[in-house]
């Protein structure tokens, strides 16, 4: 059986090695060493278009949050999906996304976040790829240290079930 390797396999890959731990900088750190660890990435069997795509995405995560782009949402306001996003994410997804933002893990502006580097990746995702963004985009984010606790105890507990 061939398995499909993407660039969320990358990150994936590259957030469980390098970034989930408690230092301060590490997508800087990662952009750094992108030479070394793009060479092991590469003796590991990733695509060179994917391990490149990878960095650009975390570099463009980084630069958002150097940049403090944050869009403004009104907590009463009601998200509309695009029909681009519906084609990269599902309709269970979507509901896995509204969830958090009832539970409070989810603020409007994280959720844009997320939603802006799915559209970044430019291809759909299934429920486990989003949960892998999601955290992602979480740890890069000052202040979300509990809610990307909440979201490795969903995708590490097999015992939870939220999208039912």
């Amino acid at each position: 059986m061939i398995i499909k390797q993407s660039v969320v396999d990358v990150l994936m890959f590259l957030f469980e090695r390098y970034l989930d731990d408690d230092t301060q900088d590490e997508n800087n750190r990662v952009t750094n060493e992108r030479d070394s660890i793009q060479i092991r990435l590469k003796e590991m069997g990733f695509h060179n278009q994917d391990i490149n795509q990878a960095f650009d995405w975390l570099e463009d995560l980084a630069e958002l949050r150097e940049n403090d782009q944050t869009i403004s949402v009104k907590e009463t306001s009601t998200r509309i999906y695009s029909e681009e996003e519906k084609k990269l994410i599902s309709l269970e997804s979507i509901g896995f996304l509204s969830f958090l933002e009832q539970t409070n893990i989810l603020t409007s502006v994280t959720r844009e976040l997320i939603l802006d580097r799915v559209i970044a990746l430019g291809h759909p995702l299934d429920a486990e790829q989003l949960k892998w963004i999601i955290m992602i985009v979480l740890h890069s984010q000052p202040g979300e240290e509990n809610a990307l606790a909440l979201m490795e105890d969903f995708i590490f507990d097999e015992s939870i079930d939220f999208l039912h």
